[in-house]
Order: structure tokens, then C-alpha cells, then sequence
């Protein structure tokens, strides 16, 4: 698979990931990881679709990376998880399917409006499951995996 046509949407996955860290208040010095946390999870999700899984699983997966480069991200860094993990998830938020599930109602679609709504709360429910999966994963864990980067 050619990755060049993916590269400027990891790219403004990054930036709008960074760009959510300013909103939030994060301090300037994790904008980077910030950012290249968000493009990562982004990525894993295009990946993912492309290797055929439908957008429930590869939300699910590319959550599980979000949040475990999060965690890791804390270790590293000594802050908490949430500095990475809060604007690290905003890509994968399916934003537009809310947009669409609301249009549906408002332009009477009923039927499209619940099948819009079905996937938005499934992709929503996948966000959740892979951030209590990963959060569930021992501290120490992390610890050794970031031994090599921690600073005395």
C-alpha cells in the first residue's frame, strides 16, 4: 500500500490534534506529542480501512493506540495521561456522523437518521471500550515499556 496519498491527512490529523492541545490549555511543550499522537491514531484507523475493516473495529483499534501512547506519552513525560489522551482521541470523534444523524431528523429521513445514529453511537461506544481497556492496563506496565526514555 502507498502511504503518500494518506501522509497530508495524518498531517492535518496532527495539526488539528495540536491545535485542540492549544484549546485545551496544554502546555506548549507537549504540542508535538500532542500532535503526533492524533496523526498516529489517524493513520492506524486509515490503515485499518484500508486493509477492509469495517469503521467500528478500526475506531476501536486506533483508540487502543491513542490511548496507550497516551499512557506511555504520561510515563515518559510525568504528567497526566489526559494532557495526551483528551485532544489524541478528537480525530477519530465521529463529529460528522452527529452532523449527519441531526440533518436526518431535522429533514424528516427517518431511516437514514437511524442508520447514521447506529453507526455514530457504535463508534462512539468502540472510543470508550478501547480507552477502559487500555486505562485498565497496569501502571508498571508502562514503566518498564518506557524505562529507556524516562529522565533521572
Amino acid at each position: 500500500m502507498n502511504l503518500l496519498p494518506l501522509l497530508p491527512e495524518v498531517a492535518a490529523a496532527g495539526a488539528g490534534t495540536a491545535a485542540f492541545a492549544v484549546l485545551f490549555h496544554v502546555p506548549a511543550a507537549f504540542y508535538l506529542r500532542c500532535g503526533v499522537i492524533g496523526g498516529c491514531g489517524w493513520l492506524c484507523y486509515r490503515l485499518l480501512m484500508a486493509a477492509g475493516l469495517t469503521a467500528i473495529p478500526a475506531v476501536f483499534c486506533a483508540t487502543v493506540l491513542v490511548v496507550f501512547l497516551s499512557r506511555l506519552s504520561a510515563v515518559v513525560r510525568r504528567c497526566p495521561v489526559t494532557l495526551f489522551l483528551v485532544p489524541g482521541i478528537f480525530p477519530l470523534v465521529p463529529g460528522v456522523g452527529i452532523y449527519w444523524t441531526a440533518y436526518y431528523l431535522v429533514t424528516d429521513r427517518s431511516a437514514l437518521a437511524s442508520q447514521q445514529g447506529s453507526t455514530t453511537l457504535r463508534s462512539a461506544v468502540a472510543i470508550v471500550l478501547g480507552i477502559l481497556l487500555v486505562l485498565e492496563l497496569p501502571q508498571g506496565l508502562f514503566r518498564r515499556l518506557a524505562g529507556p526514555f524516562l529522565r533521572a
